[in-house]
């Protein structure tokens, strides 16, 4: 390591650019794998199965209490302006267009994306990842492009059960527990949310689930190459750590990038 500070700048930003080198060329061959043939559909599902149905409960324990922690602070704050027949309106819309696409994305990046890290980061030190370039299978096609496909299909979907069940966790905290209308409540949902907002969380959920699963399986591919990583098995818990801390930033970072654009 360079003592000089303006060298040691310099050496920084070398690495920052070759990792985005690398991580843009990862994406690429990543995307080239889903059309190389023979597809591997029983892969595809059983990472669907892994992403999707594995992430299934926590899913759902996050949108009910987030959506029942709507529901109570939505009625304290809209019974204050005599407003509570909004509260509907306002548990839905935050759900859609924010809350729902960046929680799932954070809970699969913690559950998920950790695995598929951790999985990948495993095989490249004890030379697994190696051995399938040494018989000509291309790790992409094998590894890489099935959790591609798995995640652009399951977070949406996940996003989906989330704004669902967050929207009933309002019910319940604001019709059941606060004694708000359930009439006002889902009219004024109905009223307020439009195809626009449902187009912003469907665009945001496949944004966040390729964000996660490139950061992540990225991450665990290039294990060796990241700076600070050490070597082994400390290696891989300190890169899965980098990956889910880097893809969590990340996703917060996009979910601002894309609300001042399509909002």
């Amino acid at each position: 390591m360079q003592n000089n500070p303006i060298a040691r700048l310099g050496d920084t930003g070398v690495y920052v650019l070759q990792d985005l080198g690398r991580m843009t060329f990862f994406l690429l061959k990543a995307f080239r794998g889903v059309f190389r043939r023979p597809f591997r559909f029983r892969e595809v599902l059983r990472q669907v199965h892994f992403i999707g149905a594995g992430s299934l409960t926590v899913i759902i324990c996050t949108a009910a209490t987030t959506g029942m922690v709507l529901g109570l602070q939505g009625f304290y704050s809209l019974n204050k302006f005599g407003a509570e027949g909004w509260l509907g309106s306002a548990v839905s819309l935050s759900l859609i267009m924010e809350l729902g696409p960046v929680l799932t994305a954070l809970m699969v990046a913690g559950r998920a994306g950790s695995a598929m890290c951790a999985e990948l980061g495993i095989m490249r030190i004890s030379d697994q990842i190696d051995a399938l370039d040494c018989m000509a299978i291309d790790p992409f096609r094998y590894l890489i492009s099935p959790k591609f496909l798995a995640a652009l299909f399951s977070v949406p979907l996940l996003t989906a059960v989330f704004d669902v069940v967050g929207i009933a966790g309002g019910y319940v905290a604001g019709v059941t527990l606060m004694g708000v209308s359930p009439g006002s409540y889902i009219e004024s949902m109905q009223a307020s949310v439009t195809n626009h907002d449902l187009r912003l969380g469907i665009i945001k959920s496949f944004v966040f689930g390729l964000l996660v699963v490139w950061i992540c399986t990225g991450r665990g591919y290039f294990v060796w190459e990241i700076r600070g990583a050490g070597f082994g098995a400390e290696s891989v818990s300190r890169v899965t750590t980098q990956a889910v801390v880097m893809s969590s930033i990340t996703v917060l970072v996009f979910d601002y990038l894309l609300t001042a654009v399509l909002l």
